[in-house]
């Protein structure tokens, strides 16, 4: 492998958005590192994407310290970007959303542990890599994590909320190490997790259409390219006009 080759980190990369970010970032000549729940699968088109691919649950703390040096030893001493894309969202019985009164402690307990602490126990945990690369790091929010939404839960929502929070205090603690920390909060994005009923909340946004995972991949890109190179702490939101 060239030394000038760049590398991303990428967590939930088997679909959707993630999936869009490793054709994104393979297209401008990027090694994509990939991590998800499952092994590596044969169909993806990418080039050495077994060999670069970790296999990792996130919802375990232990399993995510330990795959830091699996991931390091993949590492040449520099990590170009890290996008923390993962995220779980459990539902009720027949798909029904999960309040803050019905939500079982356990399951706010595994959806903070892959939403909102891999992303820092990843980041902090490669910094010396991120640093020496003066690398980026993007953590992916939601619409959700700013206002009660139909179907988000509220776990998957505070987890969101607190991300956002996260990336801010990550943006002042890792600038002096030449890293920045942003993140992109997408609204409503056509991949296979929509829940029925999105189609109302599409006819209210002002741009009246889905967003595509490209489009999520797109602003991914330009956080971890030069061109937002002075920019850290901030969240962007792709949402067609969700948020006014």
């Amino acid at each position: 492998m060239a030394d000038d080759v760049k590398t991303l980190l990428l967590t939930g990369a088997s679909r959707g958005i993630g999936h869009a970010t490793v054709k994104r970032f393979g297209r401008e000549g990027w090694r994509v590192l990939t991590c998800s729940r499952q092994p590596f699968d044969p169909r993806c088109p990418w080039p050495g994407g077994e060999e670069n691919h970790i296999q990792i649950d996130l919802a375990d703390p232990n399993a995510t310290m330990a795959a830091l040096e699996v991931i390091r030893a993949k590492l040449n001493g520099r990590l170009d970007a890290l996008v923390n894309n993962a995220g779980i969202s459990p539902k009720g019985p027949s798909g029904s959303r999960l309040n803050s009164i019905d939500t079982d402690l356990r399951d706010w307990g595994k959806v903070f542990h892959v939403n909102f602490f891999a992303p820092i126990v990843l980041a902090r945990g490669l910094r010396d890599e991120l640093s020496a690369a003066k690398g980026a790091v993007v953590n992916v929010t939601s619409i959700a994590g700013s206002r009660v939404h139909p179907f988000a839960g509220a776990a998957y929502a505070t987890s969101k909320a607190a991300l956002k929070a996260l990336t801010r205090e990550m943006a002042h603690d890792f600038g002096p190490l030449g890293v920045r920390v942003n993140a992109i909060a997408p609204g409503e994005i056509e991949t296979s997790i929509l829940s029925p009923g999105t189609e109302k909340i599409v006819e209210g946004l002002p741009m009246r259409r889905l967003g595509q995972p490209s489009e999520v991949a797109d602003v991914i890109w330009f956080l971890c390219s030069d061109q937002s190179s002075y920019v850290t702490g901030t969240e962007i939101e792709v949402n067609a006009g969700q948020h006014v």
